[in-house]
């Protein structure tokens, strides 16, 4: 049967910042989280604080996402481990301040932020990983108004790097993943929403963005924590939140044949079988 007191739910990124308070929040109401980062003593101390908690802590995931094999690696272990996830929350994130190159040639912005959740999630949906999967919960950020998707040049690497117009991209990228994903997969009971998680005084924002942020960390995991746990939210899916309420999302959101031949795209760059349309 379903579980619906504690769910068993996988954070990326939850060693720092916005993720690791949602973790804390999640596991003080009762949920199993898994803590995904890639520094295995910070993992280990995020792992040690969550115990103090009370709530059941799986064992931690070390993973790369800047390496598409350190994803496949991933969902390879939590499989391995007989995981059952009931939530998948893409939290981990980065501001690049140059222009880099993942392992497998991906702008790293891009690649980080939404090519190894994309790719994840259909790892975890094609296992039983993801047999009991209920949500999938995609951070973006109200910087993915400013976004654009040109298919022909989706990573921006024609001109010189813009390291805000790379990020607010992949922001876009994640909206248009959701609402995509929120459609193939509506018919098998998994809902899929995204979410600006508000301004808060992160590495990201400091050392990214260079200014300093108006939220707590509480108040910028809250909504990430709504859409993982609220029961009122079971049902919604394909949406965008802000403040744990629906707001209005980019125009390009609701273009269904670019969010289409994007997903296709990035099902072909990182070999995930797409599902159905």
């Amino acid at each position: 049967m379903h579980a619906t007191t504690a769910p068993t739910i996988l954070v990326t990124g939850a060693t720092d910042g916005i993720g690791r308070e949602t973790a804390r929040e999640l596991t003080r109401r009762g949920a199993a989280v898994i803590v995904h980062g890639r520094n295995p003593e910070r993992v280990a101390a995020t792992v040690a604080e969550l115990r103090t908690l009370g709530g059941a802590v799986p064992e931690p995931v070390i993973a790369d996402l800047a390496s598409l094999a350190a994803v496949r690696g991933m969902a390879a272990e939590l499989a391995a481990r007989d995981v059952h996830l009931e939530v998948l929350l893409h939290n981990a994130g980065v501001y690049m301040k140059r222009r880099e190159l993942s392992v497998d040639g991906f702008e790293m912005t891009l690649a980080v932020n939404h090519l190894a959740p994309f790719l994840l999630t259909h790892l975890v949906l094609a296992s039983e990983v993801g047999a009991q999967l209920r949500r999938v919960v995609n951070v973006s950020s109200m910087a993915h108004n400013r976004g654009r998707i040109d298919l022909a040049d989706v990573q921006l690497l024609r001109g010189p790097f813009n390291s805000y117009a790379s990020y607010a991209t992949s922001k876009l990228a994640n909206v248009l993943f959701t609402v995509e994903l929120a459609r193939r997969l509506h018919a098998r009971g998994v809902t899929v929403n995204a979410l600006h998680p508000g301004v808060s005084s992160t590495k990201l924002l400091t050392e990214g963005f260079e200014m300093e942020g108006s939220d707590s960390l509480a108040d910028a995991a809250a909504t990430s924590v709504t859409l993982c746990v609220d029961p009122a939210l079971a049902g919604a899916t394909g949406g965008y939140y802000v403040r744990s309420k629906p707001a209005p999302m980019h125009a390009a959101a609701r273009d269904g044949e670019l969010a289409r031949r994007f997903y296709e795209l990035s099902a072909q760059w990182t070999g995930a079988t797409p599902l159905p349309g």
